[in-house]
This record gives structure tokens, C-alpha cells and sequence, in this order.
């Protein structure tokens, strides 16, 4: 049976769980397949409502089974956390039950948040994700099926921590760790999610082979691609369709749908060029912060407002070949009188129609707008019965 991915379009905060709460009553697994705790979705259950950063959207269907990746780098910490919300809210413990973590996927250590902390670059969440997929590239870092084999070696143990502590002495962290702290950290792991660290790529390739469907969850979005994005203002994975598969220790020929999904208009947190960006303080960029919540689910920052980049949202496509595009918030629009949306970019005075590869050529790109009128602002059952009226037949999606 087929998988599919959702994958944000944008700069992240899209609203991919939207779309994955629709999905994942149809699947049978969910699987996170890069990034960490830097994402952030929310979920309402009943009346409450729940800010989830690593445990899969698809966590609200019951009937689903939930991995978190191979490309997948882990807080133990936050994910305890939000496992123990969830257990308060709904008084389900996933985790061994449904909910697996790739023995895979990378640990983080308050080492990498220390590391993070003492030296941010480019606006990152601070949450030690760009420190662990470093050490992940180096080779140096600890997977979660490394974690007994080291705490059965002392002299790993104490290489380990030597290098820890020679890299925050680079950037200015003045507290060292010891042996006996990475001992403990890597104890506790194992003991509280020993029993959940499986081989999830095997076990998510034989479900799909045994006539199952896996949705592919992405995290961020397009934009923030280490290698397609605004860099060096990305995050520090792949998060295109060509990581969906990788990520989660599956073959690219299991997908069959992709969709991309994107907010009616553009917002983005922390720093980096945004060619349609608009002003926060007047005007439509604070009517869409201020209607819309732009408050970032992992930061509580303010998100950065403007009109839709079809240019930026071409690229996107052109990256991970989107099957279907979901469009949110398009009611956040409703009550403006006017609307546009950037068609093209006149950088140093010359026309453009193609994302640049700079993200210093980004920054000097003057959008080019299509003015379009506005609509009236719509209560909500009144968008309930527009999505009625549009509905497909027999498909069970909005037109």
C-alpha cells in the first residue's frame, strides 16, 4: 500500500497537522522523519488544547502507530514531557504500545543545548538541534542503539566527555561535564525509552509491504531547507520529499502522494530574507498576525507577516514535486480590502521569475504583486458551508 507525505511549503507553520489530522485516520503509522523539538504543532483534543514538538500529528487517531525517524534528531527530555501531557489529557502511555523511536536516531544531550546557547548564529530555537546533527555528521554522536554499548565502556564514556568539553570551551561555556553526569543522562534514557527503541525502517517497510499506509510527516518547511532554502537561514535537515523516505528507512517507489501545504499569505520566524514581507504594526502584515495568531508553536515568538510568494512556492514544487497543495488560513484574508500575491521579483532593477540561490540576492528582491479584491470577513459556519457547497463527489476533500 501506498505513503504519503506532507510536506510545509513555506517557511514552516503552515499548518501541516490541519492536514494531517485528516490523514491519519486513513493510516496506519505516522512516522517523523527529520528535525527535532525545533518543530512545534498543535492539536485540540476535546476542548483542550495541546503544543506538541516531536511525538508524530498523527498521535490524536487512535488506530495509528507513531515513529519517530531515523533522520530524526531526539530530546529525551521533551519528549518525556509531552508524552506525560498526553498521558494527563487522554491517560494513554504510547510509548512501546504504538509510539517507537528509531534506534537510528540521533540523541540530544544538554550538552548540545549548552553548546546552542553559548553560540547562536543565525536566530536558531536554542534547542541543541544544529549541535546534534553536527555531531551526526562528524560521525561523534550518540545514536539511541549507541546508548548501552557506551554506558558498557568507561573509555568511551571519557572520550566522550573530553569532547564535549574541549567544543564549549570553543565557544565560551564556562561549565564542564563530567563522566558521571553522561553516565546518568544516557541511564535515564535507556531506562525510561529502552523499551520503545526499535528497528523502525524494518517495521514501517513491512507494514507497507503487508498492505498498510504510512503518512510521512515533514517538519519546517521548504524554505528552511538545509540544502534548497534561504541559507545559511535554514534549519539543519533535508526536509524535501527525498528525506521523507530516507528519514524513515524506506524505499522513494512506497510514495505515492505529496502534498505541500501553504498558508494563503507568507509567514516566517527569526532571521532571513522575505521578499513579501510586510509591516507588523499597521495594515494587512498586522491584520494577518493579529487574525491569524502568527506566534510560533515552538518559540512564542512573533512570526513575521506578508503576501503569498508564488515564486518562492514554485521553487518549493520544483524541489519535492507536490501531488496536491492544502491551502490554510485563507479566512485570516477575509475583511481586507484588497489582496495580493508576488508573481515575480525585480532584483537590482532587472525582472525575475526564479527563487535566488543567495540569500543575500533574496534580500535585495522586490516583489512584484498581482492586486486581486478582497472578501468580506465570514463567520464560521459560513466557511463550513462553502466547503460544503464545494466538496467533491464522493471523495471526501475539499475542492
Amino acid at each position: 500500500m501506498p505513503a504519503t507525505v506532507v510536506l510545509g511549503a513555506q517557511w514552516g507553520d503552515e499548518g501541516k497537522g490541519k492536514a494531517i489530522d485528516q490523514l491519519a485516520p486513513l493510516s496506519t503509522w505516522a512516522v517523523r522523519f527529520q528535525g527535532g523539538n525545533n518543530a512545534g504543532h498543535t492539536i485540540v483534543v476535546g476542548d483542550t488544547t495541546l503544543k506538541l514538538h516531536q511525538i508524530p500529528s498523527g498521535v490524536t487517531s487512535k488506530e495509528c502507530n507513531l515513529v519517530l525517524g531515523d533522520g530524526m534528531v531526539i530530546d529525551p527530555w521533551v519528549l518525556d514531557e509531552e508524552l506525560s501531557r498526553w498521558e494527563s489529557l487522554t491517560g494513554e502511555k504510547p510509548e512501546g504500545d504504538r509510539l517507537f523511536i528509531s534506534e537510528r536516531a540521533s540523541v540530544i544531550l544538554p550538552f548540545h543545548k549548552y553548546y546552542d546557547s553559548a553560540d547562536k548564529v543565525v536566530g536558531t530555537t536554542g534547542r541543541g538541534i544544529g549541535p546534534a546533527y553536527r555531531d551526526r555528521i562528524e560521525r561523534v554522536g550518540i545514536r539511541f542503539t549507541d546508548i548501552e554499548e557506551i554506558l558498557s565502556d568507561q573509555k568511551m564514556i571519557d572520550e566522550t566527555v573530553a569532547r564535549m568539553n574541549k567544543q564549549l570551551e570553543t565557544v565560551g561555556y564556562n561549565k564542564e561535564i563530567t563522566a558521571s553526569e553522561l553516565s546518568s543522562e544516557l541511564q535515564w534514557i535507556l531506562d525510561r525509552f529502552g523499551h520503545a527503541i526499535k528497528p523502525t525502517g524494518m517495521m514501517v517497510d513491512l507494514a507497507l509491504r503487508n498492505g498498510e499506509t504510512v503518512l510521512l510527516e515533514g517538519a519546517q518547511g521548504a524554505l528552511l531547507d538545509i540544502d534548497q532554502g534561504t541559507y545559511p537561514f535554514v534549519t539543519s535537515s533535508v526536509v524535501g520529499r527525498a528525506n521523507a523516505t530516507h528519514g524513515a528507512g524506506i524505499h522513494p517507489g512506497h510514495v505515492t502522494d505529496c502534498f505541500g501545504i501553504t498558508k494563503a499569505y507568507c509567514t516566517r520566524v527569526g532571521n532571513g530574507p522575505f521578499p513579501s514581507e510586510l509591516s507588523l504594526d499597521e495594515g494587512p502584515g498586522q491584520h494577518m498576525a493579529q487574525v491569524g495568531h502568527e506566534f510560533g508553536t515552538t518559540t512564542g515568538r512573533p512570526r513575521r507577516t506578508g503576501w503569498l510568494d508564488i515564486v518562492a512556492l514554485k521553487d518549493a514544487h520544483r524541489v519535492s514535486g507536490y501531488t496536491g497543495l492544502v491551502v490554510t488560513k485563507l479566512d485570516v484574508l477575509g475583511g481586507l480590502d484588497e489582496i495580493k500575491i508576488c508573481i515575480g521579483y525585480e532584483l537590482d532593477g532587472k525582472p525575475i521569475t526564479h527563487f535566488p540561490t543567495r540569500a543575500s540576492d533574496v534580500e535585495r528582491c522586490v516583489a512584484i504583486y498581482e492586486t486581486h479584491s478582497g472578501f468580506p470577513a465570514l463567520a464560521d459556519e459560513d466557511w463550513i458551508s462553502m466547503a460544503e457547497s464545494s466538496r467533491k463527489d464522493g471523495t471526501g476533500y475539499d475542492a
